[in-house]
């Protein structure tokens, strides 16, 4: 094996290595036989671009794009051009799994579950981490500063990691980069010849004598024991230094835990931190409302919905975002015949709460605020756009307060198939224990209202249940059928347990994360703390739509609608909000009596929408996004053929030289066409050597290129023509130089093999000549401006500077 294919063996090597370190994060660990699989293919496209040999930039760009199909074909092969090309829809695909990804990093504990989207960013990191470690060690023959996109992918999984064995994968991965550092070594060790030790050989050999061949040469001796002293130095010194409490892997700030401290609440998804806020010793304020609702211990704030549950875990899908419109539409399901009243609230978030998601009460008709905001029609969310969030955030919300009587919800008809089929899907690892005991606790209900009753009493009082923030957190299947058999847990158990029975029971069922509706204050306004953030169950009744229910004991309030003697009519009027601009006035409680219902479920009009008001519309991506993402791909795409453009383009401007009326316009034709002739060659495997003179040169491609008798001698005719114009008094302009070119391009062609016919199209090594032309233009800036000189893989090689 070469130097170079050694060196690239141990780049390999040292990267596994490295992205072992991440094997504690995620269970089961077979993404990374995956994550191998795919570096060595993108590995072997690197030796084979090496091997032929591609320059190498076109070697790096034909990795990126092989990395780039790899990554298509394991993650994104529906959307795929032919199943393997990228497009606009797969790079959306990837886009979205990526954002995914970051939310169920942040969301799970460790060892978390291989989703889809954690499985393509471990994979990705590894294959891009490898790409950087090829480029510069193997192609750019530069190892050292390979341990940087090394100790980065080691960086990140120590970050997400809590201890352990951390000190066992660095050495693995320190262990790696001394091996690439070590097979460097020994690789430029060997571009100097015969080594010889520096001192006297063994007892009986020659002084300094030959080859080491049986032991380790000094220098490689050096090396180790160098590696050895620096590896050690790295595990003894951290352990002397005084602790750091922050830093970039550290986890303080606020939300972390049970301490306190002035840092931000973030978290992609709320489910994350709401444990660690629930147990926060200090109930710190983080927002703050005024509203003119006549009932404000209804007034939850909600921050989004959870509707997807794969066993694993409750998650919200991932669904199209439109620009958020100026009213909202009626929410889906909502019957004319249902009392509703439009309240107006004026909400401050602390600029210690920094969140993707806006709070806002359920359902809101208009929300007033400022920044980029984007609008999820589904869950009637709002999700910050380009890093926006809530910290800081004032904005003023209408919204509905709707209050279904108990017949109104006894007979409620069925769901909408669609919805129906969506949110009654319930995985096959749900233990049985769960549909027995919601069948056992509604025995005798009458319809699916009086099941969700039984279920939210069963609960909240009948079934014995204690609330405990300490217990582990957990929403999957494990999870509820272990808080099934323990009875303690927090709001977390509760609501995604009392959702997943409601599911079992055909009741289309998810769950709201967001927070109570706080403490009142001495000056009329509600103050929002860590404690009050909140989990509670969302089930659907046609006619009243996503209905609140409150299971977790000694949390919240329970509906009205779900006690008895629920009293019935028209609620009494909001009272007008205390503060705060642009208020919305209330408007009158319910629909007209006209208005059918159909267009009242579709917000066309009734109380719910204003007067001229504009529609959502959903235009889909932005033209922009996907002319961009189009012209993204096809650059990729194209990159790789822009030496064979090149070629094709210099090759028809050389033989479309007129022959002009001056000696100056024959010379330039005469020489275009001897160029044309010694890129030919180059791209078929004959180097130019320009210190030849044409005949020579022509000689020297006649034997190398084994050209027949036609190719020879047009070969020699252009040859002398080139000495004519150069050389001669007179020179005498020659006819059919044009043909003389082709006809040695094709006797080249036929002498050489089929790869080498393949190369000289596809990868021609003359396209080369555009990087010495930018070098040459980066050489006569330098000169006059007093610029760094260029690096050294722009410079030409001797013998080629034609």
């Amino acid at each position: 094996m070469s130097g170079r294919g050694r060196l690239a063996l141990c780049a390999y090597a040292a990267t596994l290595m490295a992205a072992c370190s991440m094997l504690p994060l995620v269970d089961p660990v077979s993404w990374m036989v995956q994550a191998a699989f795919l570096l060595a293919i993108q590995y072997g496209v690197g030796a084979l671009g090496r091997r032929v040999p591609l320059p190498r930039l076109l070697t790096v760009a034909s990795q990126m794009l092989v990395t780039l199909m790899l990554l298509t074909v394991a993650f994104a092969r529906e959307q795929a051009l032919a199943g393997f090309l990228p497009g606009p829809q797969t790079v959306l695909t990837l886009s979205d799994l990526l954002s995914t990804g970051a939310d169920d990093v942040s969301r799970y504990a460790i060892p978390a579950p291989a989703t889809a989207g954690i499985r393509l960013m471990l994979v990705g990191g590894v294959l891009l981490v490898g790409l950087a470690v090829d480029v510069l060690a193997v192609t750019f023959r530069s190892a050292a500063p390979a341990g940087l996109p090394l100790l980065a992918l080691y960086s990140v999984a120590a970050g997400l990691s809590d201890g352990g064995a951390d000190w066992l994968w660095f050495i693995l991965a320190a262990c790696g980069y001394l091996l690439l550092l070590l097979a460097e070594g020994r690789d430029r060790l060997s571009q100097w010849g015969r080594v010889f030790a520096g001192a006297a050989g063994p007892r009986g050999g020659p002084v300094g004598g030959g080859l080491s061949g049986g032991g380790a040469l000094a220098p490689v001796r050096t090396g180790r024991r160098i590696g050895a002293l620096a590896l050690g130095i790295a595990l003894v010194v951290p352990a002397a230094l005084p602790a750091l409490d922050s830093g970039l892997l550290s986890g303080s700030g606020a939300g972390n835990g049970k301490g306190g401290g002035g840092g931000t609440i973030s978290a992609v998804n709320p489910l994350v931190s709401l444990q660690n806020n629930l147990n926060q010793p200090d109930n710190r304020q983080v927002m703050s409302y005024r509203t003119n609702s006549n009932s404000p211990q209804d007034f939850y704030l909600r921050i989004l919905a959870l509707d997807q549950f794969n066993g694993n875990e409750w998650r919200a899908s991932t669904r199209r975002l439109k620009d958020v419109p100026k009213r909202l539409p009626s929410p889906g399901g909502l019957s004319p015949e249902v009392a509703v009243t439009e309240i107006s609230s004026n909400i401050s978030a602390s600029s210690s709460y920094q969140q993707t998601y806006l709070p806002l009460p359920y359902p809101a008709t208009e929300v007033r605020v400022g920044g980029r905001w984007r609008y999820e029609s589904e869950g009637r969310t709002l999700v910050g756009d380009g890093g926006e969030t809530t910290k800081g955030a004032q904005y003023q919300v209408s919204s509905l307060v709707v209050q279904p009587t108990s017949d109104q919800l006894a007979n409620a008809g069925p769901a909408p198939a669609a919805l129906q089929r969506e949110y009654t899907q319930v995985p096959r690892s749900l233990p049985q224990v769960v549909k027995e005991t919601a069948e056992k606790v509604t025995r005798g209900a009458g319809n699916a209202y009086e099941q969700a009753v039984k279920l939210q009493d069963y609960f909240a009082s009948d079934g014995g249940f204690t609330y405990d923030t300490s217990v582990t957190s957990g929403t999957g299947s494990a999870a509820i059928g272990r808080f099934l058999k323990e009875k303690e847990g927090f709001c977390v158990h509760f609501s995604f347990t009392m959702a997943a029975m409601a599911r079992t029971l055909g009741i289309p069922a998810r769950v709201a994360i967001g927070f109570t509706p706080g403490t009142g204050q001495p000056d009329g306004s509600m103050s929002v703390g860590l404690r009050d953030a909140h989990a509670w169950p969302e089930l659907y009744f046609e006619g009243v739509g996503w209905t609140r229910f409150e299971p977790t004991p000694s949390r919240g309030t329970a509906p009205s609608y779900t006690l008895p003697d629920t009293p019935s009519g028209d609620p009494a009027g909001p009272d007008h909000p205390e503060t705060g601009a642009s208020a919305a006035t209330p408007v009158a409680p319910s629909a007209s009596e006209s208005c059918p219902a159909q267009s009242r479920k579709q917000g066309e009009c009734g109380s719910t929408v204003a007067p001229g008001a504009v529609g959502p519309t959903d235009s889909g991506t932005p033209t922009g996004t996907v002319l961009g993402v189009t012209l993204l791909v096809l650059l990729v795409l194209l990159l790789p053929t822009l030496p064979m453009l090149w070629r094709i383009r210099a090759r028809a401007r050389r033989l479309s030289f007129s022959a002009g009326r001056t000696p100056g316009d024959a010379t330039a034709r005469t020489l275009a066409a001897w160029r044309e002739i010694i890129d030919t060659a180059w791209d078929h495997g004959i180097t130019p050597d320009e210190s030849l003179t044409p005949r020579r040169a022509a000689e020297r491609l006649v034997r190398l290129g084994r050209l027949g008798t036609d190719g020879a001698e047009a070969v020699h005719r252009v040859a002398s023509a080139v000495e004519q114009v150069l050389y001669a008094p007179e020179p005498r302009p020659e006819a059919g130089l044009s043909q003389d070119v082709r006809a040695v391009r094709a006797a080249l062609r036929a002498s050489a093999g089929g790869f080498v016919r393949l190369r000289a199209v596809v990868a021609p090594r003359s396209a080369v000549r555009v990087v010495w032309a930018a070098s040459d233009r980066r050489t006569a800036l330098t000169s006059r401006w007093h610029l760094p000189r260029r690096p050294a893989w722009l410079r030409r090689p001797s013998g080629q500077e034609g």
